[in-house]
């Protein structure tokens, strides 16, 4: 088979792939049931944060879990900020004997978000008497900006998550907070920069609440739910057996908590979703900072591809699981591949239609069918989800705001293209270090993230 031939056969099995994906995960998010809620006094709470120069924000935190969820242990780890975030959280602790401060200098410190929350898992351990019941122990983490639902506890104590004893973790929906913000013109900003942001933020909130929520309601069937870095929740007793197991709960991995649900479901234990609450976090309004971010994710699911030989190995995950699990860790490899095979196939049609008789122009006027399969299987599975968003997050929006919304959610994603290749070129350099993403609220993005009062 020439060369040609093999690109356009191969793209064509991508997109077979895919699509067959989308249909997969959106039937299940389509036809998922509410999930009922359990009684919160039946556990004991605890709450992890991790901080480095967080100022901005974390004392507004410190002050909303506290208020909404007066029961729960506030643990606060303090990666050795050079801000003054350490004696905010002083400060609340000196009045509150339910917030705690877990201290790192450096060396140990500003090793990655998972080295922190071992330490605070050391602590915790420490702290916590020795009679207690660990399996009744759940311990969440939220990010310093982070904002869990008020019926977060109900959630996670109901019966399809921890009053289940062999739920090990469990992950809320994430949405974005600042979705509805509108920046005035503030610091010089342009108003086609303050709309370049707010595009970026509503994006990041159809993303969160469409596809990805989607992914998470096929895994609830497949067994294989993964975990984000905000919202999670995990069983103490669950977090114990990984650390015997493999010498701490979190990993070295960029994408520490997914890969640390591989290892929750390694260790036996089943992870669940939580559709029915959710955590908001600060959407991104800056293409540098959001880039920055993907690729940290990217690269991270590329470390934790090594995982995959333990998955088919393991009697935790079940064959749809451990096929679930593969495509998630393979799509950047399938992404790299798609750059060089989407272009080799539409230059082998275009080429064989210029060699044809009666030339160039006849041959697109002949494949006038391009245009509407570029629409049903480019476009199309992107786009769809703003009907949804729409159904589900924004009734009454017009329809010609969701058609934008639509081709920008297409576009928008294409970002997974530039992501993939800085990922790959991290991973082969052995560039691995951990850039904190910095909240609107720090200075450096004044004009995008003003806010109206």
């Amino acid at each position: 088979m020439p060369a040609s031939e093999s690109a356009q056969a191969l793209a064509f099995v991508l997109l077979v792939v895919f699509l067959a994906y989308v249909l997969l995960i959106v039937v299940p998010f389509l036809l998922r049931k509410r999930d009922p809620e359990g009684d919160p006094a039946a556990f004991e709470w605890h709450v992890l944060v991790p901080c480095r120069d967080e100022e901005a924000v974390i004392g507004g935190t410190i002050r909303r879990l506290r208020h909404d969820f007066p029961t729960l242990h506030l643990w606060v780890i303090d990666d050795d900020s050079e801000d003054s975030t350490a004696a905010i959280v002083q400060a609340a602790a000196a009045s509150d004997p339910l917030v705690h401060l877990v201290q790192r200098r450096r060396p140990e410190a500003r090793q990655g978000k998972g080295a922190a929350l071992n330490a605070a898992y050391r602590a915790l351990s420490l702290w916590l008497p020795r009679t207690t019941d660990r399996r009744r122990v759940v311990v969440a983490v939220v990010d310093a900006d982070g904002r869990l639902a008020p019926n977060a506890l109900r959630q996670a104590a109901g019966a399809n998550a921890f009053a289940d004893p062999e739920v090990g973790a469990a992950q809320a929906a994430v949405w974005m907070n600042n979705r509805d913000e509108r920046e005035p013109i503030h610091g010089g900003v342009s108003k086609a920069r303050q709309a370049w942001g707010r595009y970026l933020v509503r994006m990041q909130d159809i993303e969160f609440r469409t596809t990805i929520a989607a992914m998470q309601c096929l895994r609830l069937r497949t067994i294989s739910v993964g975990l984000g870095g905000n919202g999670q929740f995990s069983r103490l007793s669950a977090l114990d057996r990984v650390a015997e197991m493999s010498g701490q709960p979190w990993h070295g991995s960029l994408l520490e908590d997914y890969e640390l649900g591989l290892h929750v479901a390694l260790a036996g234990y089943r992870n669940t979703y939580m559709h029915d609450t959710c955590v908001e976090q600060e959407a991104l309004p800056s293409t540098r900072r959001l880039l920055t971010q993907r690729v940290r994710w990217c690269q991270g699911g590329m470390q934790c591809a090594r995982y995959l030989p333990q998955i088919f190995r393991s009697q935790h995950f079940s064959n749809a699981g451990a096929l679930e699990a593969t495509y998630f860790l393979l799509i950047p490899f399938v992404q790299l591949a798609g750059l060089v095979l989407w272009p080799a196939a539409f230059i082998a049609m275009t080429a064989a239609g210029a060699i044809n008789q009666g030339g160039l122009v006849e041959f697109f006027v002949s494949a006038w069918w391009l245009l509407p399969l570029i629409l049903l299987t480019g476009i199309m599975p992107f786009a769809f989800w703003v009907l949804i968003y729409r159904r589900d997050a924004a009734p009454g929006t017009g329809w010609l705001r969701i058609a934008r919304w639509g081709l920008g959610y297409w576009f928008y994603m294409y970002q997974n293209y530039v992501c993939v290749v800085r990922a790959l070129v991290r991973l082969v350099r052995g560039n691995d270090n951990w850039s904190k993403t910095r909240r609107n609220a720090e200075v450096g993005d004044a004009g995008l993230v003003a806010r109206e009062t």
